[in-house]
Order: C-alpha cells, then structure tokens, then sequence
C-alpha cells in the first residue's frame, strides 16, 4: 500500500515542480536538479531513497525525521554562509521542516539546525537561515522534518551564498607558475575534483591553470554510477543485468570535454563505496549472494556499461582508470576478504582487468591501485598480485596511493617500494598523494614542503615510466584530511612552502 502512496505522491510532487531561481554574484552553489540528483543523497539506513524529476528532488521511503536528503558541501571555516531551500509535501494539513548541518571533526559528528519553516499541504515554503562554518573537517548540509518521519516530500532550488566573501582570500599579485606546464615533458601532474567543486567556475578556472589532468573523488565510484533501482528492476527478468548512470560525474566530465583536460578513472571494482546490493540475488541486500557466474557476468555488464557510457558521450576525455582499487588486505597482506571474493573467487581481480581491457576504448591505461606500498609485508602482497597480473597482458600499470605524513613512512620505505614496482616495467602514476602535518607553524611546512620535493625527485628519477602525479585535493579546508593541512593551498588557496617545493624540488634539501 505505501508503494502506491508514494508513487501517487511523487507524481503530484513532479507536477508541481518548477524552475529554480537565478544564480546571485554571491551564490557559491544552487542546484536546479536539472541533470540528475548532483551529489544529493537519502540519509538513511537504507529505507528511504531520492528521485529526480522535473527540477525537484523527491524524497520517499522515510522512517526517521533525520531520513532526508543530505549532500556534502566544502565550506571555508570562519565563512559566513546564507541558505536557502523550497519544499513541499502532499499529505498531510502542515509539516515543519529544518535545513540542519552535520559536521565532523576527529570522526566526531555534531549536528546544528539552522533553518526553519512550516509547509502547508501542496505549497512551495521557502526555508531561509545562517551559518557561520566553524572548524571542522566535513560539512554536510540536509532537509529534515520534525515530527513527521515518515512525509514524503520534494525539494528544489538549494542555495548557498556567502555574502561576505571567504576569509583570507586573495588575488595573487603575479600569476603562479602552472605546475602541468612545468611537469608537461615527464608526465601529466593533476588532483582530484568533487562534484561540488567543478560546479564552480573560480575553483575549474584554478584547476586548468595548474592541472593537465583531474580524478573526480566520489563521482565514478561504483556507488555513484550504478543504478540500483533501475537493476533490481532489470533483474526480474535478467539476474546479470547491470544499469548505470553519470550524473554525479557529468559536471566534470563536462568541464574536461570542452577544455581539453584528462580524466583518470576511479573506480571500477572496488570492495568499498560500492552499494551491497550489487552482491545479492534481485539487487536486494536481504537475499543471499549471488553464485560466482552471476557475479562476474554483473562484473563485466558494469564494466562495460561504464565504458560504452562514457565512450558516447565523453570520446577520449577518460585516458585511464583504476580498474581495482585496494585488493590487498593490510594485516594478511593478501588479498582481502571482501563481497568480490565471497562471490567470484580470488581471480576476481584478474577478471576485471580482462573485462575492462575487452572493453575500454584503444589506448586507455588500466591501473590497479593501492595504498601503504611502503609497508615491506603490503608491497610484497602487492608486487606478487602484479605479478599474477602481467603475464596475461591487461594490467598497464600501479597507482601509489601516498597519503603520507611527516613522520611515517620515511622517503627510504617509499623509494624503496617505488624501484621495486618500477622494475616490474609497469606503468606507474602517484595517484593520491597528501603529506599531514600537525600544524601550520614554519617549521612543519617546511618538513612538508622537504618531503613533497623528495618524492617529486623520485617520480622524476623513473619519468620514462610515471604517467602522471596527482595531489589528493585542492586546498587544505577541502581535503578529506583537512586537519592534517595536507595539499599545496591552504584553505584561501595561497600556495605553501609545499606548492614552491613541488615547482622546483631541487630548490628544497
């Protein structure tokens, strides 16, 4: 009966949807919901679920006041931020609603309501509020209701701006050196961009100034490209049928198209941020796992849904992916015991590599990834998988995932790791690379900045095999590791002792 309900509800909904409001000089985000949900998400322990139809984002499926759509958002701390939202609801008199912020810091979450407002039945409210950002490393803004945890309703036109500017912006008195211009005859030098940042033009104009090549964070990584509702729908009839999208990724890949920029995939088969669904019978998370002949014909379905997907509409913007993301266990240092091997077997690796090698475009590099290469007992587990992999000629190359820092590991763990997988003959790329420091004082950005030249110096020592370099992150106010000041910038985007020190490492000891 709740499944008509909804259905009967998100078609009102859709028929009153309209257009959003035009974009201010301060506005630092507004979503239209005109190319799919954009980085929006259904906080939920699984029951509620968001849709996109006609400008509004619809929410069904609610348990909970707190079941709502939540989306990730890079704010400055100590900004001045003012927000905006327009939602409705079908079924009841009146319904109170909040925008809230869920922040993070140390991996302690906090939470604090900051707008308000009351919805009659079949009427646009708008909710409007405040919010100073305060010191933490993640921000995650959402609609919640109050005392109505089970309304379906819709929202439209969400809208950040900061009115005040952010804190400790600058413009640079002379243009920087660009970093791809200066790396442009060893290898593409690069970082990753999440959706929220190349829907910013300031912060994509930065990015082709400096980089020759981008890796959207969360945008192609299975949770964001498969479709599960649309599988389990397919799966009624066909078990192994796969559906996928790109809506989290389009505006990125939007960018690079028209500016000529490279994006290296991430992720196709990894045991993390992909939806459980995947693994069990009918996509549902409730049934048992799929027999390994299912699984690996849905492995290579998704595999090449992603490539012919991306090969119509994006030709040539995607020059490489990870194929396999961090197979190796840290405490076995084999490989470890995820949904992959439960339901396909411990050549579930080497079936992804043949797969995306069947099926990528002519020319597209295919990587696997790893994190800790510097660890003896997890390079060994690493250089042993890669060797299981050459000989059957559909692996490229290894991404050294180098989120560092000052004290562990030492420059002689990493180019030790470094020359034993550069003598396989592979490829090579530093795919996530920050270093965390315990503070901004002088003394710990220049440890940084020394420890950023030495590995330049040691990409450089191997540039006929390194394909690229990329920074995990932009500035360090917008790093998954925000606390550790980590990147190049800091969070006003001014260049560190670290940025010098990538631009010419033989200028730091």
């Amino acid at each position: 009966m709740r499944k008509g309900i909804a259905l009967v509800l998100a078609v009102l909904l859709m028929l009153s949807c309209a257009l959003g409001a035009a974009e201010g000089d301060t506005v630092v985000y507004l979503s239209d919901f005109s190319e799919g949900a954009d980085g929006w998400y259904a906080r939920s322990m699984g029951s509620a679920s968001v849709d996109v139809q006609d400008g509004c984002l619809l929410i069904v499926g609610r348990q909970s006041n707190w079941n709502s759509p939540g989306r990730d958002f890079d704010l400055v701390p100590g900004a001045r931020y003012l927000l905006s939202v327009q939602v409705r609801q079908e079924q009841t008199d009146s319904a109170d609603f909040m925008i809230s912020v869920a922040h993070t810091a140390g991996g302690v979450e906090s939470y604090e309501n900051l707008a308000r407002g009351t919805a009659a039945r079949n009427e646009w409210v708008t909710l409007t509020g405040a919010y100073t950002a305060g010191t933490y490393d993640r921000f995650v803004l959402y609609v919640e209701t109050t005392n109505a945890p089970e309304l379906d309703f819709a929202m439209r036109d969400f809208k950040v701006e900061a009115p005040d500017g952010i804190p400790g912006a600058v413009e640079e008195e002379e243009p920087l050196p660009s970093l791809k211009e200066i790396y442009a005859d060893s290898f593409d030098f690069g970082a990753c961009v999440n959706r929220m940042q190349a829907t910013n033009a300031a912060t994509m104009e930065f990015c082709l100034s400096q980089f020759s090549i981008l890796t959207p964070e969360n945008e192609l990584k299975p949770d964001a490209v498969l479709d599960v509702a649309a599988s389990r729908r397919l799966a009624t009839e066909d078990e192994t049928a796969v559906a996928v999208h790109f809506d989290a990724a389009r505006p990125l890949l939007n960018f690079a198209r028209d500016n000529g920029v490279k994006i290296h995939g991430h992720v196709l088969v990894w045991h993390g941020q992909t939806p459980e669904a995947f693994f069990h019978e009918g996509y549902d998370p409730a049934r048992p796992l799929v027999s390994r002949e299912v699984m690996l014909a849905r492995m290579e379905n998704y595999i090449h849904a992603v490539f012919s997907g991306l090969e119509e509409n994006y030709p040539g913007v995607v020059v490489s992916w990870d194929v396999v993301n961090e197979a190796i266990d840290d405490g076995t240092n084999r490989l470890r015991n995820s949904n992959w091997m439960k339901t396909v077997g411990d050549d579930f690796v080497a079936r992804a590599f043949e797969y995306a090698r069947k099926y990528a475009p002519e020319g597209t590099l295919l990587y696997y990834n790893d994190y800790n290469t510097a660890m003896t007992g997890k390079l060994n587990g690493i250089v042993k998988l890669l060797e299981s992999l050459i000989p059957e000629g559909n692996i490229d190359g290894y991404g050294f995932q180098m989120h560092h820092s000052l004290s562990f590991p030492s420059l002689a763990q990493i180019s030790a790791a470094v020359d034993r997988v550069a003598a396989l003959g592979l490829r090579l790329r530093i795919s996530e690379m920050d270093i965390g420091v315990p503070d901004t004082g002088e003394n710990s950005l220049a440890k940084q900045a020394q420890m950023y030249a030495a590995i330049m110096r040691m990409a450089l020592a191997h540039s006929d095999q390194f394909e690229a370099v990329q920074v995990w992150g932009i500035a360090d106010s917008q790093s998954w590791r925000a606390g550790d000041y980590p990147l190049l910038f800091d969070a006003a985007r001014r260049p560190k002792p670290a940025f010098w020190a990538v631009a010419n490492p033989d200028s730091v000891q």
